[in-house]
């Protein structure tokens, strides 16, 4: 027999799971138990994200908030100038500048972003600045460069002796192609066996992080494609391209030849997939069949990849390629380095 008591405590249930939005239309509330993290962790993109991972859990395991952990994490590869795809020692564009994009997003949907900007060290941080000191959300060129230097960043050539040399071997034959995990290239040719993956396959570093507190943070910047023309801004810097963060849900953030991303608004499906109950590899597949089946000659040709963390400290991803790996970090392991499923 169903009777009254069980009757109303199974209509009270059912109401604190139940909202209704003000168009009429009933939506299903994220179940409180669930949304707790019961560990901080974050994860980032490539092998080079251990290194950056490390750095940020420092501030997770003492408690920090995500959007510190995202921020003091990224600037590891920031500042080595022996990445060049990130920051300091980036490869420049076709006129041998070094340009950077930057965006960060916090779990209040905050989020600031620079573009093409050069002589910053840390683009990530005047990214922040711009999110916390300004009612915009991006600056660009030489108005984000003029920002940063008013609020205390210093001037650097970001343009280091190998990168110059490597543009100057380019300039001999001057052809550009948006070459598939160009940096790979980049090896010693004296070993030119080694395997894409590692230290030599990357490019941009896509960063998310979920706190103590089961907050959401994520952080994404790169040099951008090397020898692009002067002004090209790829996905990084685009909310809802390289990096998109929902604290109900989770955040993602991708990889690769941007411009496709950008097309697909790339993170942002990822994680609107996983509202609808995809897992976060699931959702990094669907995006990148959809890149595939609306460009499938081009996608042959391309790398992109996505990395996506739920609010329950689930993580997955999905490249177009084979190469794209990404790290891991939380309390049982630091170091933590997943090579990501692909569709070829």
């Amino acid at each position: 027999m169903f009777d009254r008591r069980k009757f109303i405590k199974c209509s009270a249930l059912s109401a604190s799971l139940l909202a209704i939005d003000q168009s009429g239309i009933a939506a299903v509330l994220p179940d409180p138990k669930s949304s707790k993290a019961a560990k901080p962790i974050v994860i980032s993109t490539w092998d080079f994200g251990i290194a950056a991972n490390h750095d940020a859990w420092k501030v997770l395991a003492a408690g920090g908030r995500a959007l510190d952990a995202v921020e003091k994490g990224v600037q590891v590869p920031e500042s080595d100038p022996n990445n060049q795809s990130v920051g300091y020692g980036g490869m420049p564009d076709r006129d041998g500048k070094v340009t950077l994009d930057a965006c960060i997003m916090d779990e209040q949907g905050n989020c600031g972003s620079v573009a093409g900007l050069e002589h910053i060290v840390h683009p990530i941080s005047v990214a922040r600045m711009v999110m916390e000191k300004t009612p915009h959300v991006m600056l660009v060129g030489d108005g984000a460069l003029q920002f940063a230097l008013e609020n205390g960043f210093e001037k650097t050539n970001l343009l280091t002796p190998a990168s110059e040399k490597a543009w100057k071997e380019w300039l001999k034959t001057a052809k550009y192609e948006p070459v598939m995990n160009i940096e790979n290239k980049l090896y010693d040719k004296a070993a030119p066996k080694k395997l894409p993956g590692n230290q030599y396959n990357h490019d941009t570093i896509g960063m998310l992080a979920l706190d103590a507190k089961g907050n959401i943070s994520g952080a994404c910047t790169t040099s951008g494609m090397a020898f692009k023309l002067h002004g090209r801004v790829g996905d990084s810097p685009i909310i809802g391209a390289g990096l998109y963060v929902d604290n109900e849900v989770g955040g993602a953030t991708s990889t690769g030849v941007g411009e496709e991303v950008i097309r697909n608004v790339g993170s942002f499906l990822v994680v609107e997939l996983m509202r609808q109950g995809y897992s976060p590899e699931a959702a990094c597949k669907e995006a990148v069949m959809r890149i595939i089946r609306k460009k499938p000659e081009t996608a042959k040709k391309i790398q992109v990849g996505f990395l996506a963390l739920n609010k329950k400290g689930e993580y997955g991803a999905y490249a177009i390629q084979q190469g794209f790996s990404y790290a891991v970090c939380n309390a049982e392991d630091q170091d933590k380095l997943i090579p990501g499923k692909s569709y070829y």
